[in-house]
């Protein structure tokens, strides 16, 4: 695979030097806060009603199928974190795997997985803020609350609260981590009282045309319908459980925590979604849960729950930020990765010596969080960052399957069961779901990878650790 670039030994992706080295402070209960607080955030708070608009009633149906592949993404994500207990996740497996050429694809693809995912919450949150605060008669002017597609200058609240995160991440790993715990324990409060109200006002009429804009993803009436459209851009709000792998160098003991944290997180949120959605759908007809920035609070308005609505959009204020808090995190560890490595200027690779986290590029992440967040819409943000995830997941399956042909021997803490049924599954699921976005999207995300080969030709490569390594053994 040499025209692929270099292949990272599995033994040298665990042992950088000191000065790069990232701190492991992280128990597996900040492991698992890590992944509920990445999953549980936006995708059930707000895009509920964007899958709604999509695929009618057949949401829950559209949840079910993303649930289904994150859950064969993350079998295979859960054995190679045991066997590759390294910062990076998709990045540093497909280095070690396929070759470096294959990782900076990946490892770019990341850099749009997190940092959009980011700005999505971000724009998600500033949706409730508005909402919350029209609640108690604040009126904020539009001019600060949209970007330049809907007539206003900025998303102010959006770029605010990306900026607050960064700055919070940079005072130290541990701290946001047990943070992050409260976060995610308002927001689990605050999604089981929406469930108690919502659940006694379900109505099966609500559930009729089931399917509405049928199964396979179309544009109609110039918009993408279909359940597999609701799918394509609903698995947004799965896929946190990543960032728990990209924790790997952090966590005390990997073997265990990183299998109790991404399987754990996956197994506690799927439930949880499947709740709300059933909750939310059953209690009033899709056509007025599509139109809102803020479903959940919109039910229970509707139901008559001022208060209650009230106090959710407000939980969701609070909680919300976790999200942000988790994708910020990760993607500052794949920039710190690939900085490492010599593929990015390697002075991005410095850590505090106070908090042991590399405070300057994670400050790098929140100012391009921040403007991305204060200037674009938020569907189109989350299908951009979908398209990032996928890659990464097929790389995944790809290279669970591989090394278990390849290094059979190799000491495997957790073993995905069936391997190559579950890393075919995860594969031929993410390329449906990835053909199932919008071509807008698609080709944005093919510009995005153009760009970053462009920049790995003319830098990234005659850069590399590896590579030099490789040239002086030669």
């Amino acid at each position: 695979m040499n025209f692929l670039g270099p292949i990272k030994p599995i033994a040298r992706s665990t042992d950088p030097d000191a000065a790069h080295r990232l701190k492991p402070t992280l128990s597996w209960p900040h492991l698992i806060a890590l992944g509920v607080g990445a999953i549980v955030g936006t995708g059930i708070y707000t895009l509920t009603g964007v899958g709604a608009e999509r695929a009618g009633p057949a949401v829950i149906l559209a949840f079910a199928i993303a649930g289904a592949v994150c859950a064969c993404a993350a079998l295979a994500y859960a054995e190679l974190a045991t066997m590759i207990p390294t910062a990076g996740s998709a990045y540093t497996y497909t280095y070690s795997v396929m070759g470096e050429t294959l990782a900076w694809v990946v490892g770019w693809s990341l850099i749009l997985e997190y940092s959009l995912a980011c700005s999505t919450v971000a724009v998600g949150w500033s949706g409730y803020l508005v909402g919350w605060l029209s609640a108690v008669g604040v009126h904020l002017p539009a001019v600060i609350l949209n970007g330049p597609h809907a007539g206003g200058i900025i998303n102010l609240p959006a770029v605010v609260v990306s900026l607050g995160i960064a700055g919070m991440l940079m005072a130290g790993t541990r701290e946001s981590a047990t943070f992050n715990i409260f976060l995610v324990v308002i927001k689990l409060v605050a999604l089981a009282a929406f469930v108690a109200l919502a659940i006694p006002a379900f109505d099966a009429q609500n559930l009729h045309p089931f399917m509405p804009y049928g199964f396979a993803s179309h544009v109609e009436g110039g918009s993408t319908r279909g359940v597999m459209a609701a799918a394509a851009i609903v698995f947004f709000a799965f896929y946190g459980f990543d960032a728990v792998a990209t924790s790997a160098e952090e966590a005390r003991n990997p073997g265990r925590d990183l299998t109790i944290g991404i399987i754990g997180s996956m197994a506690l949120c799927t439930i949880i979604y499947v709740l709300v959605a059933i909750a939310a759908i059953g209690a009033m007809p899709f056509t007025a849960l599509g139109q809102s920035a803020e479903p959940l609070a919109l039910v229970l308005r509707t139901l008559g729950h001022p208060f209650a609505s009230w106090a959710i959009a407000g939980a969701a204020l609070v909680a919300l930020p976790s999200v942000i808090l988790v994708m910020m995190y990760g993607q500052s560890r794949i920039f710190f990765v690939m900085a490492r490595d010599g593929l990015l200027p390697r002075a991005l690779a410095k850590v505090s010596k106070r908090t042991g986290s590399p405070v300057a590029v994670t400050g790098m992440t929140g100012i391009f969080v921040a403007a991305v967040a204060g200037f674009f819409r938020l569907d189109e943000i989350a299908e951009l960052a979908n398209a990032g995830t996928l890659i990464a997941f097929i790389a995944v399956g790809a290279c669970m399957m591989i090394l278990r042909r390849r290094a059979p021997e190799v000491r495997r803490v957790f073993r995905c069961p069936q391997p190559y049924v579950v890393g075919t599954a995860a594969i031929l699921g993410c390329v449906y779901l990835l053909f199932s976005l919008p071509e807008k999207t698609l080709v944005r995300f093919a510009i995005w990878n153009l760009i970053g080969l462009a920049a790995y030709f003319a830098y990234g490569r005659s850069h590399s650790l590896l590579g030099r390594v490789k040239a002086v053994r030669v």
